[in-house]
């Protein structure tokens, strides 16, 4: 890929030898997730975003949801076996994950987290998730990023 300086996920990638795409665009903190399907002129059910919460108990979990959907906090915590589960402050994102906001990517955290998918994913042929860094996104077959990333298929929007 000439001119596009790979990311971590992207070298994770590699080393799995899974099949992606990497695209980039200008890196505009305005930019919403639908703004994003747009610049990449895909449908906004095919471009997820990468949301991180804690639960009641403590613990960590990573969820990604078409860009058009808000995650459902009820469902999510059923689905983690949670009483309840709260988005993490944006300030503690890159400290936990390595990311930042806008640039969250379910692949290449410090740590794996419990990560959950929302169903809808798996009827696209290929889905976009954030690169890791703002301005970059990875294109993958959902059954690879679910692979990947360890993944689990839920309903949580």
């Amino acid at each position: 890929m000439k001119g596009i300086e790979k990311t971590n996920v992207c070298r994770v990638l590699d080393q799995k030898k899974i099949v992606y795409e990497l695209h980039s665009y200008d890196a505009d903190p305005t930019l919403t997730g639908e703004d994003i399907a747009k610049i990449l002129n895909e449908p906004a059910d095919c471009v997820f975003k990468t949301l991180v919460t804690v639960g009641k108990t403590g613990e960590h979990y990573v969820f990604v949801v078409p860009v058009k959907e808000e995650l459902d906090l009820k469902k999510a915590a059923k689905a983690a076996g949670e009483k309840s589960i709260d988005m993490i402050k944006q300030k503690e994102l890159l400290p936990l994950t390595g990311y930042v906001h806008g640039g969250c990517s379910p692949i290449g955290m410090k740590k794996q987290f419990k990560t959950f998918i929302h169903e809808t994913a798996t009827s696209n042929e290929h889905i976009f998730v954030s690169a890791g860094k703002v301005g970059f996104q990875i294109e993958l077959a959902p059954s690879d990023l679910i692979k990947t990333a360890n993944i689990t298929v839920s309903d949580i929007i």
